[in-house]
């Protein structure tokens, strides 16, 4: 395999900008990814907040594909939402679903998914203006619960490793991959060489209250990743008032290092896809901003921005 540059390494673009399109036609389809397309991308996670592909049947499979091949964008991951497979209700039925989706993107060529286990909306948090200002779903953290999802995750990680697709676990608050510790343990105790950590580690930077340091857990992360979904948030905390507030921001603006936590990774190991994301307005063109912000700090943090100064000076003297 060719070693990634900050050219070549692959971005894709979250399918979050876009409404649940799960029964539209074909030609909704591909004008909905030309606009991926026209914004710079040509990788995409074909997130099923937008297509759940697991649910689609071959021929519609096949139309998902005719539309990504004519805009010219490369599937690379699936990310699965709200789907958790330890779920005291749903948990059996999601697990089914993510074995259909496994199925379906090894049609597609994809070579990751992306799980997690995060549960649906609460009505307070669809109310509300951003939902992760309101209290969502805890997982139960028993014994019992644990071996649980490792059992699951990890028939789940078999699987997807008969078809070479890598599993990743988003961590998010209040599940049991909700802390670095807790994504290391799981990960530990499924024991899979193709199932690691997608450290979507502003889903917690962005919850008003005391949260793990970031620089320290994409750090600590980073030898076990293989897929990163990226965003950022202004953070303000005034000790005084007793009062954390968070709202979305551009990589490149917002409270979080990313320059240094990438930097880090890198050199920590970390060589696998990212995925950009931005919650409200434009979050596409936010997202197409994240990813031209992020190539730079890959270059950066893998020499080659020295290399062209040097190179740009050269050609000047």
């Amino acid at each position: 395999m060719t070693p990634h540059t900050a050219q070549n390494w692959p971005i894709a673009a979250a399918m979050l900008p876009f409404p649940s399109s799960q029964d539209a036609s074909g030609e909704t389809w591909t004008q909905q990814l030309a606009q991926v397309a026209y914004e710079g991308f040509t990788e995409v996670d074909l997130t099923d907040s937008w297509v759940q592909v697991g649910d689609l049947d071959s021929h519609r499979l096949s139309s998902m594909d005719e539309c990504l091949a004519s805009v010219g964008l490369r599937p690379i991951a699936i990310s699965v939402i709200r789907r958790s497979v330890i779920h005291p209700v749903e948990g059996v039925e999601n697990l089914r679903y993510s074995h259909r989706t496994i199925d379906a993107a090894a049609a597609l060529g994809i070579r990751v998914m992306s799980i997690g286990l995060h549960r649906a909306l609460t009505p307070a948090q669809r109310d509300a203006h951003w939902f992760w200002t309101e209290p969502g779903p805890s997982d139960d953290t028993s014994p019992e619960t644990w071996r649980l999802a490792a059992m699951r995750i990890r028939e789940l990680g078999r699987h997807a490793e008969e078809l070479g697709i890598q599993l990743s676990l988003e961590m998010y608050e209040d599940t049991l991959i909700g802390t670095v510790d807790g994504a290391l343990r799981l990960v530990d105790d499924v024991d899979l060489p193709n199932v690691g950590i997608n450290p979507d580690l502003a889903n917690l930077y962005r919850l008003h209250r005391d949260v793990e340091d970031f620089l320290e857990s994409s750090a600590r992360c980073a030898p076990r990743a293989n897929y990163w979904h990226v965003k950022s948030y202004f953070r303000d905390v005034d000790r005084t008032r007793d009062l954390i507030t968070t709202v979305p921001a551009p990589m490149e603006y917002g409270s979080m290092n990313y320059r240094a936590a990438i930097a880090s990774a890198i050199s920590g190991g970390f060589s696998g896809p990212f995925c950009v994301e931005h919650y409200g307005g434009d979050g596409l063109s936010v997202a197409a901003r994240n990813r031209e912000y992020l190539q730079r700090m890959i270059a950066v943090a893998m020499g080659e921005a020295y290399r062209r100064v040097n190179e740009r000076v050269a050609k000047g003297s």
